[in-house]
């Protein structure tokens, strides 16, 4: 048995208590048996190793290994900008990893740092890390909760929890048992939760569990478990490193091979597949990524998404399915009155009449009623403060001119009847002319059974309870929370005022449907989201019907196939039984934070890219694991934002739609980066390694060869990065976890493009020997400025460069025309001529240079013309 089914009896015997306490001494020997009531971590990483931790990925050994190998070789300055990128990927890395270490620090603070408690009969102020299991622990307004309590006194006791069970609302706690043993921690109302806070009464409960025993501590655990998912990015870039390394050592070996075979110098030919190799080597892609990456999370504060974690900028372009709360993120979090029975349509305001009159038509007592019986308050700075059920009738009245305030001068509360949980209602008095008038808001059924009368825009009539419950229960299917107002009139304050006489013979005013509509364009977002190939899922603590109706308005739910599964049903499913499910489900409702974890891995198990929403201590571990966690701006925890990926600083769906899309620029423009510099790559291994099979010298000398490779991967790469999103990435499924780097036809590019380039700087190679001109610098200017044709090709693989506007990546237009000036200097600057073995070129020497590099962006501008007119993608 928990806890919660237990009598205080029974939790006093067990844990050998008493309501007195326990004495000092015994406190004393528990304490040295159970440790102090404290969250405990397991060792971290120091800094220093997190720092050098950064070093150890593939991609960056082999960059460290090509810097090394170009200082042998003499090339400072490419040695020291690769050892530049190297160190700015490691900090960067280091400064994401040590904000993620924040998460358990903040739920540490969570916990309050002193308690009142019973020992030896005797109240007494002691540390929260010395409460033991037995402890009588007193509580009262304002304090934190210092250990997991099972409560045994409770004098209208409420209790904030939804940092650890996600409700918005303060919980009246009582201290009778529940015998259900599957209840979910949010109904537990005779418990108390360490960290959560008491909002109001008092009470005092005995401790059932401390530290890392209690629910705090079950949190704190799950979050050291759970290791977070490394980014899509990531791990194709590992695989994709370390066959692009094996590739370019076959090749620069077979290259010394084939030149010392035929002849060449030995030193010469080392040089040149070294050379090659370093060249061969994208070695400006993490500094690429990173810069992209920092860019692109600069762009996303402006649209309310704050990246506290680098790599969650591509992660989010490869989300398939997205799984948000409701409250808040789906719809406004603001309850608002969608229904009135009967309609209020021909109410008299009675500020618009004599001072103390009342007109006693249905609509205008209906409007004063909800005017009246709340209590709603105005802060300094004009926010309304209150229930929210009560806010939403304040609101409604408002909206129609019925001013609480200036109701309130004309009709002063006299007296008033609390709301309470047995009663199910609540009752103001108000004096007016000639007697007092009360109010009674409650449940439609408790109402209904202290009615007599119901006051219709005909006059008063008797009550027809079937049909008011009927209007009821179809306001309620539709996700409605439905209240009944009623009054009464007196002719003098009831004395004494007491609910059996105040709350029977009332004359029911109608019907009213509250709920928290869905925002506006959170319908917008979820279409976009399907057409885009992801799955939104709603999580909510909320009832099914009404979670339901909202994923209906939404459209999350439109198949018959597409299920809604509350948290008991996932409880009772074993992990292979929801892995089979997980798919078909839409909606989960009334489900604990917690149960969030088990819906990541059995999505992220199917081979699925999750984004998970979270604003409690509770979900933390859930956003963690996700491959994207995002948790509220507004309303989170620290816990949670220091757990989490991402953070709404609006709080709203369609500001992780709008994420997504930012996402799959960056990753698309990540893509075309690396297809650019593999295809140039490719283009000069296939003219260094086929000409000594033509009975051709080396094209390009090592300098050369390295010079080409600093100029067109640094400032023409990074300006691809900045490539505005294609018109259609929405309309494309999200990327497939298994696909590779350059799948999706981008390795047949990099073949059919690279062996062009290749084929044409050695057929000009062959024309320029011939014709006795300076083949060397020519086929070097080429490669150059074939480069920046590639460049513009690779923007898209469908569209013209005429449709995207030849000037539209202003950036690349700039890198270009720079790239090319910086040639020209290597060409035609005298004091650089013998340093890069070149000479200055004539007119007509340049000029067939620049009618022969455009010829790949020709060929590709044809492919993509045939593509857009005659072959349809197949749809994935």
């Amino acid at each position: 048995m928990h806890w919660h089914q237990k009598t205080i009896d029974q939790v006093l015997n067990e844990l050998n208590s008493s309501p007195q306490g326990i004495s000092t001494e015994d406190a004393r020997r528990r304490l040295a048996e159970s440790g102090p009531n404290e969250l405990q971590e397991q060792k971290r990483r120091t800094p220093y190793m997190m720092f050098f931790f950064q070093f150890t990925d593939f991609m960056i050994l082999v960059l460290i290994g090509a810097a090394i190998i170009s200082g042998i070789i003499g090339d400072a300055v490419d040695a020291i900008a690769i050892v530049a990128i190297v160190v700015l990927n490691a900090v960067i890395g280091f400064i994401q990893e040590y904000r993620a270490e924040k998460a358990l620090e903040a739920l540490k603070k969570m916990a309050g740092q002193s308690a009142t408690v019973i020992r030896d009969g005797n109240p007494e102020m002691i540390p929260a890390k010395d409460i033991v299991a037995g402890d009588l622990v007193l509580l009262e307004a304002g304090n934190v909760v210092p250990a997991d309590l099972r409560l045994v006194t409770a004098a209208r006791l409420m209790v904030e929890e939804s940092a650890l069970t996600g409700e918005s609302s303060a919980v009246e706690k009582q201290t009778d048992i529940l015998p259900d043993e599957k209840i979910p921690l949010g109904d537990r109302r005779n418990m108390a939760y360490k960290g959560t806070i008491v909002s109001f009464g008092r009470g005092g409960g005995v401790a059932v569990a401390t530290g890392m025993a209690t629910e705090l501590g079950r949190i704190a655990a799950m979050l050291q478990e759970e290791v977070e998912a490394r980014t899509p990015l990531q791990k194709r870039l590992a695989v994709f490193g370390r066959k692009l390394a094996l590739a370019i050592l076959l090749t620069c070996a077979a290259v010394f091979y084939l030149g010392f075979q035929r002849g060449e110098p030995p030193i010469i030919m080392l040089l040149t597949a070294i050379s090659l190799a370093v060249a061969a080597i994208p070695e400006a892609l993490p500094a690429v990524v990173t810069i992209s990456l920092a860019f692109g999370a600069r762009k996303m504060v402006r649209q309310n998404a704050l990246i506290r974690k680098l790599p969650a900028v591509e992660t989010l372009g490869s989300v398939s399915y997205i799984c948000s709360d409701k409250t808040g993120t789906l719809t406004l979090d603001k309850m608002t009155v969608e229904k009135v029975y009967p309609e209020v349509s021909d109410a008299t305001n009675p500020l618009r009449m004599p001072t103390g009159h009342l007109p006693l038509n249905s609509s205008t007592l209906f409007l004063v009623a909800a005017a009246l019986n709340n209590d709603v308050h105005m802060s300094a700075s004009s926010a309304v403060i209150g229930d929210s059920t009560e806010v939403a009738l304040f609101t409604l009245a408002k909206e129609r001119g019925f001013e609480k305030y200036e109701l309130e001068e004309r009709f002063p509360r006299i007296a008033e009847l609390p709301f309470d949980s047995e009663r199910k209602c609540m009752t103001t008095f108000h004096r007016l002319d000639g007697g007092v008038i009360s109010f009674t808001k409650g449940a439609v059924e408790v109402l209904l059974g202290r009615s007599t009368a119901i006051l219709s825009p005909a006059g008063t009539e008797e009550p027809g309870a079937r049909d008011i419950l009927e209007i009821s229960e179809r306001m309620a299917a539709e996700g409605l929370r439905v209240l009944c107002l009623a009054m009464k009139q007196w002719e003098r304050l009831p004395d004494p005022v007491i609910p059996e006489a105040a709350e029977t013979g009332l004359t029911i005013l109608g019907l009213v449907g509250i709920t928290d509509p869905p925002r506006r364009e959170a319908g917008d977002a979820v279409a976009l989201c399907k057409t885009a190939g992801i799955t939104p899922v709603m999580i909510t603590g909320d009832h099914p019907v009404t979670a339901k109706v909202i994923a209906r308005r939404l459209n999350i739910l439109e198949d018959e196939g597409e299920r809604i599964v509350t948290g008991r049903q996932l409880e009772e499913l074993s992990m292979a039984e929801f892995e089979r499910e997980v798919e078909h489900i839409r909606v989960y409702a009334r489900v604990a934070p917690e149960q969030k974890l088990k819906i990541v891995k059995a999505l992220q198990d199917r081979g699925h890219f999750v984004a998970m929403t979270g604003d409690g201590v509770n979900d933390a571990p859930a956003l963690k694991r996700a491959d994207i966690g995002i948790a509220m701006g507004m309303t989170g925890t620290d816990v949670s934002r220091a757990a989490a990926a991402m953070i709404l600083l609006d709080d709203n769906f369609a500001t992780i739609v709008n994420a997504v899309k930012e996402g799959r620029r960056i990753y698309a423009n990540i893509l075309k980066f690396i297809v650019y510099s593999i295809t140039s790559n490719m283009g000069t291994l296939v003219a260094i390694s086929f000409a000594p099979f033509f009975g051709l010298p080396l094209p390009l000398l090592p300098i050369q060869i390295l010079w080409m490779n600093l100029l067109c991967d640094s400032l023409p790469g990074l300006a691809l990065t900045a490539e505005p999103a294609e018109r259609d990435i929405m309309n494309r499924p999200p990327v497939k976890p298994a696909e590779g780097i350059l799948a999706g036809g981008r390795w047949q590019f990099v073949i059919a493009f690279g062996v062009l380039i290749g084929a044409l700087a050695l057929l000009l190679q062959r024309f320029a020997m011939e014709s006795g001109l300076p083949w060397q610098t020519m086929v070097f200017s080429f490669l150059v400025i074939n480069r920046m044709a590639v460049a513009l090709t690779v923007r898209s693989d469908r569209l013209s460069i005429f449709q995207m506007g030849v000037f539209s990546n202003r950036p690349l237009s700039g890198a270009i025309l720079i790239t090319v000036l910086l040639q020209f200097a290597v060409i035609y600057t005298p004091f650089m001529n013998p340093v890069f073995r070149t000479v200055p070129l004539k007119v007509h020497e340049l000029a067939f240079i620049l009618i022969l590099a455009p010829v790949v962006l020709i060929v590709a501008e044809a492919v993509k013309l045939f593509k857009r007119n005659f072959w349809k993608k197949p749809a994935s």
